[in-house]
C-alpha cells in the first residue's frame, strides 16, 4: 500500500484541484493507496473543507489536525507516523509537484531498487529572484553541508516503512527532514521532475520562514559555523599582533600624535563585532540543544479521523 501524506497549511483555494487530481490518481494506481491530510493549525477554512468533503472521497483518508501549527516538518512527521502503507511519500498540497511522482517512486521502492527516493527539480516555474535564491543556497548547502544534495534541492521524496519507522524515532525538533534522511542512510535514487507553477492561492512559504529553514538546515548538520569562529579569532589574533607592531614602530618614530587611539578604536570595533557573531552562533547551538534536552514532541495531534478504512482491511 501507498500512503501520500499531505501537510495543509492555508491551502483551502487549492483543495477542490487536489482532490479531483488525487481521485483521478486513485483511479489509475494498481495497487491499494490511501491519503494522509495533516492540518498544520491552518487559520483559513482547509479543515472545514476536508471535513465536509472526505466522508464522500472514494479513496480510504485520514485526517489528522494538529493542535496548532507546528510547520511543514512536523506535520509531515505526524502523516508518516499515522501512514500504514508500506511505501509513504509526501507531497505538497499545492500540486506544484506533479502526482506522478508517487507511482514512480511507488515502483521503485516497491523493486528493492532503493529504500529512499527523492524528487529533484530540473526546472522551476518560479520567478526569477526565487529561482536564484534558491539555487545560491543549494550550491552553498552542497558545498558545506550535504555534498549529496542535488543542484535543485529537494521538497518531496517517498521512503518505505522500515525508514519510517527509524525516522520517527529521531526526537530533534526544528529540524531538516530531509537532511535527516540523508543522515539516516540507507539506499537513495533520485527522479528527476519539473515544477509546475501554482494556480490557486498564495504560498504560505515565506521569507521568514526560508530564513529559519536555512537556519535550522545548517545548524543541525554541520559544525562549519564553529569552525569558522575559530578561524575569525585565529585570523583576529594575528592582526592584533600585526598591528601591535605597527602602532609601536610608529610610535616609536613620533607618528602618533594621539597614542593608541586609531588602533583601539579599530581593536575595539573589529573584536567587537567579532563578539557579537560568536555570541550569536554559539547561542543558536545552545538553544537548538536546549529544544532538544526539552524533549517535546515534535508535534501535538487535537484530533483524528478516517474514511473507508474497511476498503484497506486484509
Amino acid at each position: 500500500m501507498l500512503s501520500i501524506v499531505i501537510p495543509i497549511y492555508k491551502n483551502e483555494e487549492n483543495l477542490p484541484r487536489l482532490l479531483a487530481e488525487l481521485q483521478t490518481f486513485a483511479a489509475s494506481f494498481t495497487d491499494e493507496l490511501e491519503v494522509v491530510f495533516v492540518v498544520d493549525g491552518s487559520p483559513d477554512g482547509s479543515l472545514d473543507f476536508l471535513r465536509e468533503r472526505l466522508p464522500a472521497f472514494p479513496v480510504p483518508t485520514q485526517l489528522i489536525e494538529l493542535s496548532r501549527n507546528f510547520g511543514a516538518f512536523s506535520a509531515i512527521g505526524a502523516g508518516l507516523r499515522y501512514g500504514r502503507g508500506d511505501v509513504l511519500g509526501v507531497l505538497a498540497a499545492d500540486l506544484q509537484e506533479p502526482l506522478e511522482l508517487m507511482t514512480e517512486f511507488h515502483r521503485v521502492l516497491r523493486s528493492g531498487e532503493a529504500d529512499v527516493a527523492f524528487g529533484y527539480r530540473v526546472s522551476r516555474a518560479d520567478p526569477w529572484w526565487s529561482q536564484m535564491a534558491s539555487e545560491w543556497f543549494w550550491r552553498l548547502y552542497r558545498s558545506f553541508v550535504l555534498k549529496g544534495m542535488p543542484k535543485g534541492g529537494i521538497d518531496v521524496f517517498a521512503c518505505t516503512r522500515q525508514v519510517r519507522d527509524e525516522l520517527v524515532k529521531l526526537p530533534e525538533v526544528q529540524t531538516n527532514l530531509i537532511a535527516l534522511l540523508f543522515w539516516l542512510g540507507f539506499r537513495r535514487t533520485f527522479v528527476p521532475y519539473e515544477r509546475r507553477a501554482r494556480r490557486e492561492g498564495r504560498s504560505a512559504w515565506t521569507v521568514r520562514k526560508k530564513l529559519r529553514y536555512a537556519v535550522d538546515s545548517i545548524f543541525n548538520f554541520t559544525d562549519l559555523p564553529i569552525r569558522g569562529l575559530l578561524l575569525i579569532g585565529a585570523t583576529a589574533c594575528v592582526l592584533a599582533m600585526a598591528a601591535a607592531v605597527v602602532v609601536l614602530v610608529a610610535w616609536l618614530e613620533g607618528k602618533i600624535p594621539v597614542l593608541g587611539y586609531t588602533p583601539l578604536m579599530l581593536v575595539i570595533a573589529f573584536f567587537g563585532g567579532a563578539f557579537a557573531l560568536s555570541l550569536g552562533v554559539v547561542g543558536q547551538y545552545i538553544w537548538l540543544s536546549l529544544q532538544n534536552a526539552r524533549r517535546r514532541p515534535g508535534f501535538v495531534v487535537r484530533s483524528e479521523q478516517a474514511w473507508n478504512r474497511n476498503k484497506l482491511e486484509r
